[in-house]
């Protein structure tokens, strides 16, 4: 072991002192060409060029960390492995190289290439070849060198995948600019990111395993429909070739999933993408993950149940706890019971008098102005909402179910058993944002056709987000849907909930200008 005296750089540490200039990522990319055409040029001497078909690998880098984890300090453990990896930190000797390689989850393992093992040329090669970023193959023995770094003594090497670019400076943190737009190198450079990625899968799997211990089934609906519906929002608009007609990107699965109960899957959900050409922000993308169930003999009441669970489940999937530690650090008890709360109520309790769906909407545009709130609608049901976030929604930092909504602005849900002017329908915020939102089902055809008639006259005014009179749902709804349940919830704020990062974080390659 005569050889391992220094090791490469250690992990997290800096190579290059500052970020490269474009000028100089356009001289490496030229310089990079070059050694690209030489590896193609000699494949038969180096391996197979600069882009193989396959190699040699007979395990990975966090197979060979688990499984040799107890070596010990300048120790060889006699065993002969084949991995690959990406170089992402190098230093070239004059008998001895060092590189570090990291695999796709971000496990790291040092190679060492000495002009003992592989010979004069291979070093040579090594060093005139070899960049960061490069994908690399590497053969020979798991040993630690005398700083007990878990390393390979490298008898073999080839190229694995060439990389003209060079990586960005891993010891800096990338812009968020760098982190969005180009979500390769932040998952290259940011265990957080990879770690993002890790907490989306878990969190669908979770989703899916609970769904599914509850005799729910899973299905798909169309995303290009004729006719957009199950939400009031401004939909994406294209054209179909094929049936030269105008077509919508779907901003709901509802009406489709209800089709579904109509004709006998008393539970049903489905995880997919829904679009609505709206703005963005911190907590809305035009493009989002949406979950959407539905439960035959359910109301609103077991739909705040379901949310429930299957957000702790996914808490304890993600974090083996209820108890969640978002990114910062900050640690955020999902657990135990959620309040409910009564939308009405709390309004009444904030303004100081008795808010109810019969105060006018004179009565109602004068609190707006008093507090502030800017509103233009011809429903007093909006303004009863945007009254309630401004004075209530910022303080709700904990899991709270928010109950009873206007009817006018709810055209899908059923009128309140016992309170009139009202649906049971409630919405659940958490860290004061608006996090999933779930229904007591309309399924009387009747009063459905004339909220529906109510939304076209709205459309016809002008209103972009006012939803469309669909005869073809009525149909469905007139050969009888049992009373059921409903739930929407947004995956990517469900990971901003599990996580406590904003929207373009947990989307993995979120739309940008």
């Amino acid at each position: 072991m005569a050889e391992t005296q220094t090791d490469a750089a250690p992990q997290g540490a800096a190579q290059p002192a500052d970020e490269p200039t474009a000028a100089e990522i356009s001289e490496q990319k030229v310089v990079r060409l070059a050694k690209r055409e030489r590896l193609i040029a000699a494949s038969d001497d180096l391996g197979g060029g600069a882009y193989p078909v396959r190699l040699p690998i007979t395990t990975t880098i966090p197979q060979v960390r688990d499984r040799f984890v107890g070596l010990g300090v300048d120790e060889a453990s006699g065993e002969q492995v084949g991995l690959a990896g990406r170089v992402v930190f190098s230093r070239n000797t004059g008998k001895l190289c060092f590189a570090t390689l990291q695999s796709g989850d971000g496990s790291r393992v040092q190679a060492m290439v000495s002009l003992a093992e592989v010979g004069e040329q291979s070093l040579a090669d090594w060093k005139e070849l070899v960049d960061l970023g490069d994908h690399v193959f590497v053969a020979g023995e798991v040993i630690t060198s005398r700083r007990g770094e878990l390393s390979i003594m490298v008898n073999e090497w080839q190229i694995a995948s060439k990389a003209i670019l060079p990586l960005p400076n891993l010891h800096n943190d990338l812009s968020e600019e760098t982190r969005v737009r180009s979500r390769y190198l932040d998952l290259i450079a940011r265990e957080q990111a990879r770690k993002n990625v890790l907490d989306r899968a878990k969190t669908n799997a979770s989703l899916r395993r609970t769904f599914a211990g509850l005799g729910f089934v899973e299905v798909e609906t169309p995303m290009l429909q004729v006719m957009h519906g199950g939400a009031s929002a401004r939909p994406f608009v294209t054209h179909s070739n094929a049936f030269d007609t105008e077509l919508y990107l779907r901003i709901a699965p509802e009406l489709y999933l209800k089709r579904a109960v109509v004709g006998g899957i008393d539970r049903v959900f489905e995880i997919n993408r829904n679009f609505r050409n709206e703005g963005a922000d911190s907590t809305h993308s035009p493009e989002f993950a949406m979950l959407e169930a539905y439960e035959a003999y359910g109301d609103y009441t077991t739909m705040a149940d379901l949310t429930q669970r299957l957000i702790q489940d996914a808490a304890l999937e993600t974090s083996g706890s209820h108890v969640v530690t978002w990114a910062d650090g900050t640690e955020f008890d999902l657990g135990g019971e959620w309040d409910r709360i009564s939308m009405y109520g709390t309004l009444s309790e904030a303004v100081g008098e008795q808010i109810t769906a019969e105060t006018p909407i004179e009565r109602l545009k004068q609190l707006a102005d008093e507090a502030g709130v800017e509103v233009e609608h011809p429903l007093p049901g909006k303004y009863v909402e945007e009254l309630w976030e401004h004075h209530i929604k910022g303080g709700l930092e904990r899991p709270t179910f928010v109950m009873d909504f206007p009817l006018d602005t709810s055209p899908l849900v059923r009128g309140h058993r016992s309170t009139p002017g009202v649906v049971e329908k409630w919405d659940l915020y958490v860290r004061g944002f608006e996090l999933a939102t779930g229904y007591s089902e309309l399924v009387d055809p009747v009063v459905q056709r004339e909220r529906f008639v109510e939304q076209a006259k709205l459309a016809a005014g002008g209103d972009p987000e006012a939803m469309r009179l669909d005869e073809e749902f009525l149909r469905a709804l007139e050969f009888g849907m049992p009373p059921s349940g409903g739930m929407g919830m947004g995956i990517d704020r469900l990971l901003m909930a599990l996580t406590g990062l904003g929207i373009r974080e947990t989307i993995l390659f979120p739309l940008v200008k």
